[in-house]
């Protein structure tokens, strides 16, 4: 993604292998209908499944479970054969996810909260990458490459599977969501130089000049270039579609205008060697930052006398009710793309997903691994938590922020995507076999561990806030 060259293989077709017990293969009409029956399950159960520590996550990957080799014996997943598939989906999944979480973010950029989320993603990774490369080698011998690569893949916070603890929408101003958003929106980006590092130590003849070239290529250049398009660009489109579509008086959908944006997005980061990642959530903070501007020269006089702080455009007009007369306002055009954009993400993240933890439940069977459970309970229990109670130190944070900020860190699809990119991008097949095993092995555990715990915690949380409120009244 970030490298000047690529090694692709031919992508294969997309099938599941069926059991021993049969000769033929899962059709694509099988894999769709079920995937159709888990997303149809999850939304006609989604008020109970909300009361219970389970999430829909949890769901897809035990139903994946389910299907494969330990129970059904449905279907099994060679995920060095599907590497190319495996990359395609996280990555489209991320990138929508991405601009998705910096359109949510409308939080002041100079709040501690940002802050905290910054030290979360650049410090508090680094920690976390260089203490469980350290342990991969002194507990499993793994070679410092390999041990690289894995620590790189697993450091960074998933913003697909963070739903539960990320903003809910632009109105949401809650520090600790502010945060882990920000973390989560950063840290995809921030961890891939160390991913092409580790890939490019694999190779005995690497010299000083290569290390240079990748520091020079994929840290100082890819990094900050990343943040420039994406912001850039997003600033661009919001504030011309708002000007053309306020002066035509344009009331239809705008979800072609959000695709048209990531795509150009990423056409423009994959051609400048910039980060994707960071350009996708770049993106997503450009335009709404160009909705603050707008609301900012032209606000809607529904606002006035509301608060000190104009509220979102898109909370202010009905996205179901197009009026022409209410299109012409500035805040209204601008209101009406933010709205179409984040439900065409919304959509498009959860059902990619719903795909990909599909795959991967039925992935684990092949692929677990007691070693990657003794290193995914040392990244939860010691690692991530003393690594975010390093980097917290003088925030003036409270302690059981600080607890839950550094339990509250899932992997998930970033990982996966890791995984695949160094699977078509010249991991030998030895170190494959064993980093899919790692990887895998480690993103359930999270999904099925920090999945279950996040909804009774932020339940916790709340109760406490509230209780501490009533006293201050």
């Amino acid at each position: 993604m970030l490298a000047a060259r690529r090694r692709r293989h031919d992508k294969p077709r997309l099938t599941l292998h069926a059991s021993p017990r049969r000769t033929n293969h899962v059709s694509i009409q099988a894999w769709l209908l079920l995937l159709g029956i888990l997303l149809l399950i999850s939304s006609l159960l989604g008020g109970w499944i909300r009361r219970t520590p389970m999430t829909p996550f949890v769901l897809y990957v035990v139903a994946g479970v389910a299907l494969g080799p330990w129970l059904a014996d449905q279907a099994r997943v060679d995920l060095v054969k599907y590497a190319p598939v495996l990359e395609r989906a996280t990555e489209l999944a991320l990138v929508v996810s991405l601009f998705i979480g910096g359109l949510k973010l409308r939080a002041l950029w100079h709040e501690m909260s940002w802050s905290t989320g910054v030290r979360l993603a650049v410090p508090a990774m680094l920690l976390t990458v260089g203490a469980m490369t350290l342990a991969a080698h002194a507990l499993f011998a793994a070679s410092w490459p390999m041990a690289l690569l894995f620590s790189a893949a697993v450091a960074p916070t998933d913003p697909v599977l963070a739903s539960l603890v990320s903003v809910d929408d632009a109105d949401d101003t809650d520090g600790l969501r502010v945060a882990l958003s920000t973390e989560a929106g950063l840290n995809d980006g921030a961890g891939m130089p160390l991913l092409l590092l580790a890939l490019l130590l694999f190779h005995e003849s690497t010299a000083r000049a290569d290390l240079w070239n990748w520091f020079l290529r994929d840290v100082v250049w890819a990094l900050p270039a990343g943040i420039a398009v994406g912001f850039g660009l997003a600033l661009l489109t919001g504030a011309l579609a708002t000007h053309i579509k306020a002066r035509s008086q344009d009331t239809g959908p705008n979800d072609f205008l959000a695709l048209a944006l990531l795509a150009i997005t990423y056409a423009a980061a994959q051609y400048l060697h910039a980060s994707v990642f960071l350009a996708s959530f770049a993106a997503g903070l450009g335009l709404r930052h160009a909705e603050w501007r707008v609301v900012q020269r032209h606000p809607s006089p529904h606002s006035k006398g509301s608060s000190d702080v104009h509220p979102p455009a898109e909370v202010l007009i009905n996205p179901n009710q197009r009026d022409s007369e209410v299109a012409k306002h500035p805040w209204a055009s601008i209101g009406l793309v933010v709205s179409d954009a984040l439900s065409f993400g919304d959509t498009l993240e959860r059902l990619i997903g719903a795909g990909v933890l599909l795959f991967l439940g039925i992935a684990l069977a092949s692929y677990a691994s007691l070693s990657a459970v003794v290193l995914a309970a040392l990244l939860f229990l010691v690692v991530r938590p003393l690594a975010v109670l390093a980097v917290t130190g003088h925030c003036g944070l409270r302690w059981p922020r600080r607890l839950l900020l550094g339990w509250l860190g899932i992997r998930g699809l970033g990982s996966l995507s890791y995984l695949a990119y160094a699977i078509t991008h010249g991991l030998p097949s030895s170190a494959a076999t064993q980093l899919s095993e790692w990887i895998v092995t480690l993103v359930v555990l999270s999904i099925l561990v920090h999945g279950t715990s996040t909804q009774p915690l932020m339940a916790w949380r709340a109760s406490r806030m509230a209780q501490r409120r009533s006293h201050g009244s």
